[in-house]
């Protein structure tokens, strides 16, 4: 198997860090602009997208702060995705700070998948 490369992301949000973490660690919220549907039980997520199903566990969540997903497939893999809310000190811009896993050849795309979904956020919370 292909070792996958980090990459990361940051996307500046204009929502409150309470209201942006609702978004990112519920089901329910992460169900409005990450898959088409997301069901967990206990640490473990089950993320639908257009008939396919991916499992993760939730590896640790700091309230208004961050919250980290790690995929549960065949193999132990040390992949996961986390999302971080970072308000600057200053001037206490929001932004959300994506962490992922691809393939060399897939980081691109991955990416714009990351973009395309955070767009609909941004809409969903009036932010665009």
């Amino acid at each position: 198997m292909e070792e996958k490369i980090k990459y990361e992301m940051e996307f500046p949000i204009q929502a409150s860090p309470s209201l942006l973490f609702q978004y990112i660690s519920t089901p329910s919220g992460l169900s409005e602009w990450y898959a088409d549907n997301v069901n967990s039980r206990g640490e473990f997520f089950t993320f639908i997208w257009e008939g396919s199903e991916e499992k993760a566990k939730l590896v640790s969540k700091k309230s208004d702060e961050r919250i980290k997903f790690k995929w549960i497939d065949d193999e132990e893999t040390p992949y996961f995705f986390e999302l971080r809310i970072q308000v600057d000190d200053i001037t206490k811009d929001v932004s959300l700070m994506i962490t992922d896993f691809a393939e060399e050849d897939e980081i691109d795309e991955g990416k714009m998948l990351w973009e395309n979904m955070v767009s609909d956020l941004k809409q969903i919370l009036g932010s665009a």
